[in-house]
Parts: structure tokens; C-alpha cells; sequence
């Protein structure tokens, strides 16, 4: 197969099939032809991400994320998606094993948001604790000159509470703790937009 590209997935499962779901629902196809070109990995028992970067202790996604990028160099894609959000805290160590460019999708995000905001403006990352923790769309927010908005404890919660309790575990589209989270976003905390920084929230949008 030439002219195709592959997609590290699995963190979650059903966060990946909606990526992909979305994905061909916008590929501007009429035939079964005009669809793209892709390999999916789904490694679904990639260690917790956030576990790791919260406590070095747990067990690390890197050795498996490794073994992945080595597998995938085999196949020679043309370039690689990442779709876990907080999994891109290891980029540089992925990017690093491989000569297949990764897409950076934090940076895609930001690079997209600067095509319809104002530097200056203030932009709220919906993400996991990992996520959050790491810093992985505040750096790349803050070099663009916006300002980020740093999320209380509680608010934490409840985005925590939608990504794992809601979605990951029990596969609940929690509409009404979605609504009351983006009602503290922009009432409370005065944000202009507001970034799903986590592949999980894309089930709720």
C-alpha cells in the first residue's frame, strides 16, 4: 500500500473509533477509492498515561508507545497519529525513534486556534490531569501569546470525573455535567473558546 499514514490508538478504544468515525465522515469521498489510505494500531493496554505523570511510581506508557513507533517503522507510513492527547508528553522520545514525522496535535490545535483568536485572549484547555500537569497545550498556547486558564480543583473534578468515571468506565455521555463544565468555562472564568484537550471529550461534543 503507498500513500497511506498510521494511527496509534487504543488510549481509549472508543475515543479512537470516534476519531476515525469522524475522520472518513469528512474525507470527501463518493467511492470507496477516494477514502484514505491508513493502518490502525489499537493498544488498548497502554498503560494510564496521567497515572505516569502524576507518579513516576506506576507503570510507564513509554516502553510500549516505543515498541509501537518500531513497529510502525517497519511499515514505513508516511506520517503518524497520536491520538492520545496526554500520551503526547513522550513526543520528543517518539519523534526521537523514528524518522516518520508525528503529527503533534496539541500543536495543530493552537495552530488552528490562532486562525480565529487574538493573542491575548484567553482560552480554557479541557483536559486530564496528566494533560494538565504536563503542561502539553499550555506551552504551545502560551507561545502563541494567549493566556491560559488555570483550572481550580474543583472544576479539575468534574473534568476528571466526565473523562474517567463517565466516558472511559461506564461509556455514559454525561451531557449535563459537559454543559455545566463549559457554563464555568465561560461565565465563571471568563474564557473566549475553550479547547477539548482530551480524545474522550470529542465523544461528548
Amino acid at each position: 500500500m503507498e500513500n497511506f499514514f498510521s494511527i496509534l490508538g487504543g488510549m481509549g478504544t472508543m475515543a479512537t473509533e470516534s476519531f476515525i468515525r469522524i475522520l472518513n465522515q469528512r474525507t470527501q469521498a463518493h467511492n470507496d477509492q477516494e477514502y484514505l489510505n491508513y493502518v490502525m494500531f489499537n493498544h488498548a493496554t497502554v498503560p494510564d498515561r496521567t497515572a505516569y505523570i502524576l507518579d513516576n511510581e506506576a507503570p510507564s506508557p513509554l516502553p510500549f508507545l516505543l515498541d509501537d513507533i518500531e513497529k510502525q517503522n517497519l511499515l514505513q507510513p508516511d506520517f503518524i497519529v497520536l491520538t492520545c492527547n496526554t500520551a503526547h508528553y513522550f513526543f520528543e522520545q517518539l519523534q526521537g525513534a523514528t524518522k516518520i514525522p508525528l503529527l503533534h496535535m496539541p500543536r495543530e490545535a493552537v495552530n488552528e486556534a490562532t486562525k480565529h483568536h487574538q493573542p491575548g485572549e484567553k482560552i480554557a484547555v479541557l483536559a486530564t490531569a496528566g494533560t494538565m500537569t504536563a503542561k502539553v497545550y499550555q506551552s504551545e498556547l502560551e507561545a502563541k501569546g494567549f493566556e491560559v486558564m488555570a483550572p481550580e480543583q474543583e472544576l479539575q473534578e468534574k473534568v476528571n470525573y466526565l473523562i474517567y468515571h463517565d466516558v472511559k468506565e461506564n461509556d455514559y455521555i454525561n451531557s449535563e455535567l459537559y454543559l455545566e463544565i463549559l457554563s464555568d468555562v465561560f461565565e465563571k472564568y471568563g474564557c473566549q473558546n475553550a479547547i477539548l484537550g482530551c480524545t474522550e471529550l470529542s465523544l461528548v461534543q
